[in-house]
Order: C-alpha cells, then sequence, then structure tokens
C-alpha cells in the first residue's frame, strides 16, 4: 500500500513540474529594471549587478565578436548538444530578417563561460533581446514562438 501512495505522489508531482515547464518555456520575460543599479543583490567575485540580468547589463560589439543591429539584437545561448537551440536560430533568423536594424547572434554558452556566468545563463537555449544600446530588456530560457520574440520586440522598438 505504502508504493502505491509513494507511486502516486511521484506521478502528481511529475505532472505538476511537466504542466509548470510547458507554461514558462521560451516564455519571454522583460527584465526588472531596479530603482538604481546597486538595488541588485550582489553576486560575491562578480562586478555589483553581474548575474541578474538588469538594466544594468550591457553588451558590446567586443562581448559578442560581431556588430549589434541598430534597433535591436537577438543573442541566442546555444550549446553543441542541444535540439531546441537548431529550433530557436529558425525562429530568431526568421524574426531578424522580417524586421529592420534587428540582428541574431549565436553565442556558443561552453566556449564563452564568462559571458554565461555574468549573465547567469542556466541553460540552452537563452535568448536576451538587447536594444540598440546593448541594454539586456528581454529575456527567455527555452526555445520562445516566433509571435513572442516579435511582441518582445514590440515593446520598445
Amino acid at each position: 500500500m505504502t508504493g502505491i501512495v509513494v507511486l502516486l505522489v511521484v506521478l502528481v508531482a511529475a505532472s505538476a513540474f511537466g504542466l509548470y515547464r510547458r507554461r514558462t518555456d521560451g516564455a519571454m520575460r522583460e527584465i526588472e529594471i531596479p530603482a538604481d543599479a546597486h538595488d541588485a543583490a550582489h553576486v560575491p567575485g562578480q562586478p555589483r549587478g553581474a548575474g541578474h540580468a538588469h538594466q544594468g547589463d550591457r553588451l558590446e560589439a567586443s562581448d559578442l565578436g560581431t556588430e549589434l543591429g541598430d534597433r535591436a539584437t537577438l543573442v541566442q545561448f546555444s550549446s553543441a548538444f542541444c535540439a531546441p537551440c537548431r529550433a530557436t536560430r529558425v525562429v530568431l533568423d526568421e524574426v531578424a530578417g522580417q524586421v529592420d536594424g534587428v540582428v541574431h547572434v549565436e553565442v556558443d554558452a561552453e566556449a564563452n563561460l564568462d559571458l554565461v556566468r555574468r549573465l547567469d545563463v542556466r541553460r540552452t537555449p537563452t535568448v536576451l533581446v538587447l536594444d540598440g544600446d546593448g541594454a539586456v530588456r528581454v529575456r527567455a530560457a527555452g526555445a520562445p514562438r516566433k509571435a513572442d520574440v516579435v511582441a518582445a520586440l514590440g515593446t520598445f522598438l
């Protein structure tokens, strides 16, 4: 009898996690902007604000190894064996091709660990949407839908 109860609890917990993951995977979230860059929690050993991807985080062409878009840049962190990364690449390439001034940049997470740590990238694909100045404005962990990426761009273009 105890085994059946344990099995049911595990099934309910796994189902709840699966539903949560389905709902949040790839969701585009605007970055919370603290009133002051020093309001963000400090990560020991990192510059103030690092690891929290708030408004104070800016990326430059030297960080990414290529020029930023005039209006926005879609930054995708990927890894070699990531199946959702391939689908994300297709979606972001399509959006960048359809919206003037938007560039898609793919970053190999394994080869850029300093940048991964600085921006607190915990899984691939992770997508950051930068404005024309390189400031992180929107973030998604997981494969985003095309409509969500376009809507995220619309919040600040």
